[in-house]
């Protein structure tokens, strides 16, 4: 049997005729830079995600750095983030002329620990981005206290986060801003790139907007320099489309989660992902640890099973930014995940007999002679060439 990692043709085919309809009017229109089909999408997912406001951008990238711009973080500021995420989430900071400042994560929620927070905070802090990692919100409570206590702008990177919840608020509505990726592997994802600010603070969607169209208060006339980040209309369509099946398609993810969790929990060389209290978890990935990873994978690659990792280098580790000095050691929590997280098959449209398969496979090789205790240095490394290759569609 061959398994995906994901399946995007298997969420398009049943919403074909309306996919294909919504694109027809667009090109119908004319609609292709902002417009009609993008205001549509905006109002529904600001009211989807509790917030009075939503601003369709180019990329979940943007999001963050347009959120960013808008409260006014430049040169020499700080924001606290976390390393454990893909580096967009520090290439915002770093774009705006910041510098990205990390905390470690919780070892349970992979989410940054709030005992943490306050340590990190200087008089140059401006800002606070928690990271919503695999579909699970970060502990929001006590984040937004610490940052209100000292000033902090807080902005939830909510790029895998679509619909995620905490103590009955969804995942954005929380801080400041909140930013999402409309990537097309994400839960809610457009057929190209796209990406997406919401706010309840009038002023701010009012200056994300502005930024986004050249700085423009109106037609050729800028009130500051800007950017082109315009949604285009297809995505919009695309967009409006599917984020009525979005609250069904995260259900059939949490459950395919629990078959999973069911069918591994006797594999005591797996750590399964836990679902915090305060959380409700939409299981963008389904990411568990296990040792001697590379071995692990290449098995899995071998029977056909799609996998990938989210992340294998923590952003302090990476070539980009070695001029923050931060070495291996600086936040172990994250760089354990780094070296042991593998990502499993995740997609509402898996089959129970497809996760029952990855079950029994991921026993047998545990289970199999060939399989072997690691070695007090961990495994090392990344994965395979041919695991690793998957890594960069999935993000």
């Amino acid at each position: 049997m061959k398994i995906p990692f994901l399946d995007l043709k298997a969420q398009y085919l049943p919403l074909s005729e309306e996919i294909d309809d919504a694109l027809k009017q667009v090109l119908g229109a004319c609609a292709f830079s902002g417009g009609p089909f993008v205001e549509n999408f905006e109002k529904h997912f600001a009211s989807y995600c509790q917030c009075s406001h939503a601003i369709g951008v180019g990329s979940g990238t943007e999001a963050l750095w347009l959120a960013l711009l808008a409260l006014d973080v430049g040169k020499g500021d700080e924001v606290i983030t976390v390393p454990n995420t893909f580096i967009a989430t520090a290439e915002a900071i770093s774009l705006c002329g910041a510098s990205p400042v990390f905390v470690d994560v919780d070892e349970d929620s992979y989410t940054m620990d709030p005992a943490l927070l306050e340590a990190a905070i200087t008089p140059q802090t401006k800002a606070v981005i928690p990271v919503h990692l695999y579909g699970q919100m970060a502990d929001m409570d006590p984040i937004i206290n610490i940052a209100r206590k000292h000033g902090l702008y807080v902005i939830e990177d909510a790029c895998q986060a679509h619909g995620a919840g905490y103590k009955g608020k969804r995942a954005g509505s929380m801080g400041d801003a909140g930013c999402f990726s409309f990537y097309p592997g994400k839960n809610l994802g457009a057929y190209g790139e796209a990406g997406g600010v919401v706010t309840n603070n009038p002023d701010l969607a009012a200056k994300v907007k502005m930024l986004r169209d050249h700085g423009q208060s109106k037609k050729y006339f800028h009130e500051v320099v800007g950017v082109n980040s315009r949604m285009d209309g297809l995505q919009g369509a695309v967009l409006g489309v599917k984020l009525q099946y979005l609250t069904a398609w995260n259900e059939a993810r949490i459950r395919n989660a629990e078959l999973y969790k069911l069918m591994l929990a006797d594999v005591e060389e797996v750590t399964l992902p836990k679902n915090m209290d305060y959380a409700h978890h939409i299981n963008h990935v389904f990411a568990i640890r296990v040792k001697n990873r590379d071995a692990f994978m290449t098995a899995l690659t071998d029977k056909g099973i799609g996998c990938g990792i989210h992340y294998p280098v923590p952003i302090h580790l990476q070539s980009a930014y070695a001029s923050l000095g931060k070495g291996k050691g600086s936040y172990p929590v994250a760089e354990q995940c780094a070296e042991e997280l593998v990502s499993l098959p995740m997609f509402p449209e898996l089959k129970e007999e497809q996760i029952e398969y990855v079950a029994q496979e991921i026993k047998r090789y545990f289970r199999s002679s060939s399989y072997q205790l690691p070695d007090e240095g961990g495994n090392g490394g990344d994965a395979p060439l041919e695991t690793r290759r998957q890594e960069v569609v999935f993000l």
